[in-house]
């Protein structure tokens, strides 16, 4: 994501960490057992499949609560755009969520690109990322003033705009403003 405008920082990543998982063993016929239940184990956010959109619920680095939600929903924040089995670095436009459990290890990491609604306001944390507040709520730190689908343009966004949010893939331009205005 790149991020232009006032007090906006300029990259953001974080890794969003949830719980869930089991182990597994060696033969190929248990392999298979085994990893329909390590799949069976993980939180429904962790069953994603690209193109589905999640909620943050509450957000920290160590335990966050999520839930999948219909992209059309006003607190879908996040569109998943990456599913991998493996960890990955996911690109500087998304924000990366890992599930891990315990000893067991990481079972989940997904790439999840904004998903912010024009209209509607939503909470940014260095740590914990974006969260759909209401606008009248304290902690709302912006308000989507402009959703641009299909284009990455910063010149797009009015003089309502303080800050510009672009998105290479899928191409969205987000026009930022003020929360309180």
């Amino acid at each position: 994501m790149t991020f232009t405008g006032k007090g906006m920082v300029s990259r953001f990543s974080l890794a969003l960490l949830a719980v869930a998982a089991l182990g597994a063993t060696s033969c190929s016929a248990v392999d298979k057992v085994s990893e329909v239940a390590k799949d069976a184990s993980k939180s429904d956010t962790a069953r994603s499949k690209v193109g589905e959109c999640i909620n943050v619920i509450s957000a920290s680095m160590i335990d966050s609560k999520t839930e999948p939600v219909p992209c059309s929903a006003e607190n879908a924040v996040y569109q998943v755009v990456q599913v991998h089995d493996k960890k990955v670095e996911c690109h500087e436009d998304y924000t990366s969520y890992e599930e891990t459990f315990g000893s067991g290890g990481t079972v989940a990491f997904l790439c999840l690109a904004p998903n912010f609604k024009e209209g509607s306001c939503y909470n940014e944390g260095m740590m914990t990322g974006y969260k759909f507040v209401p606008c009248t709520a304290s902690d709302a730190s912006f308000k989507v003033v402009g959703r641009i689908d299909g284009q990455v343009d910063e010149q797009l966004c009015g003089e309502d705009a303080d800050q510009v949010l672009v998105v290479n893939d899928p191409k969205i331009t987000y026009c930022l403003g003020s929360a309180k205005g």
